[in-house]
């Protein structure tokens, strides 16, 4: 396959996948500012999200103080932000426009379709109270997508670029949402053995579909240390590092050439940990040591991956 058909499948995938994590550390923040809360607390969460996604700097630029309106139109769809959700949904389509002829004529549909539907949503601005359809519909707008990846393509090289974005994407994105959890809790002691706030870190699973998961997997109350487990190492939870690692590492040693094999050894070496690991190290090494760790790693294995198969390097 050539090197810039790849380049294009591989970003569409990765930003139609990073419109959706935002919609979704965009919801479980909608969720917490709905609970009582002071006006210092509020500003501390969305000051806290808006860093995560690296978005502060140019945000206070821009409007000088946090506001909780402010931050959900300029993460939803302000168009001189290049993260915002809508400028993801553009730059998928246009990466799709540029390989029309390498993805079926579902998958192009579906991702104009998004493109042209979005803009209904920019013209109402986004309270915390009224966003929860917009946060839903990114979400499903994502999920068709992916879905019709799968089911109209063949399963050659080109999916397989897809999907090696989507998971590296995801594996990036839910350590951010885990690691701006436990910075929200920073000024608070922690301990994971204990119970934890329900309503907090239900937010949170339910941010990555894991809700329902959890209850299934430990069928008892929630507390930091199983969902910091669950998030992190359980390999069957499809917003897992673990499961989205061993995704990353799988498709590496299918799309190998001959400029890959140090690619390959360190998405392995990520993989191992994961998979070998324990929530105890985790917990000892601690939880957000151990994730800015992880995400040191992935974006590596982007920069390595854009060295060893594309033509660029976006962010």
């Amino acid at each position: 396959m050539l090197s810039r058909t790849a380049d294009h499948l591989y970003w569409m995938a990765r930003y139609t996948e990073r419109a959706e994590n935002l919609a979704r550390m965009l919801d479980v923040n909608c969720r917490m500012t709905l609970l009582r809360q002071d006006e210092d607390a509020v500003r501390r969460r969305w000051t806290a999200m808006l860093s995560t996604v690296g978005q502060l700097e140019p945000f206070l630029a821009a409007h000088g103080d946090v506001s909780e309106p402010a931050a959900i139109q300029w993460i939803s769809f302000e168009g001189s932000n290049p993260g915002s959700i809508q400028q993801c949904f553009d730059s998928a389509r246009e990466n799709a426009r540029a390989v029309r002829g390498s993805i079926s004529t579902e998958t192009w549909e579906t991702l104009n379709t998004t493109w042209l539907e979005v803009r209904r949503f920019r013209n109402h601005p986004l309270a915390a109270e009224v966003s929860g359809e917009f946060f839903e519909w990114v979400k499903f707008r994502s999920h068709l997508a992916r879905g019709v990846l799968g089911g109209t393509m063949l399963h050659d090289d080109a999916l397989k670029f897809t999907q090696l974005g989507a998971y590296l994407e995801r594996a990036d994105n839910t350590a951010r949402i885990l690691d701006a959890h436990l910075e929200m809790l920073a000024h608070q002691t922690i301990k994971f053995d204990d119970v934890g706030d329900y309503y907090d870190w239900g937010a949170l699973l339910r941010s990555v579909s894991a809700f329902a998961i959890y209850r299934k997997v430990y069928r008892d109350r929630i507390t930091p240390r199983r969902v910091a487990e669950l998030l992190i190492l359980h390999e069957p939870m499809p917003r897992s590092l673990r499961h989205c690692m061993s995704a990353v590492q799988h498709t590496l040693e299918e799309l190998a050439n001959t400029r890959s094999v140090e690619t390959q050894r360190r998405a392995g070496e990520v993989d191992a940990m994961l998979r070998y690991g324990r929530i105890e190290d985790v917990l000892a090494q601690g939880p957000r040591s151990y994730l800015h760790e992880f995400l040191a790693r992935t974006a590596d294995l982007g920069s390595r991956i854009a060295n060893d198969f594309l033509v660029s390097e976006a962010t």
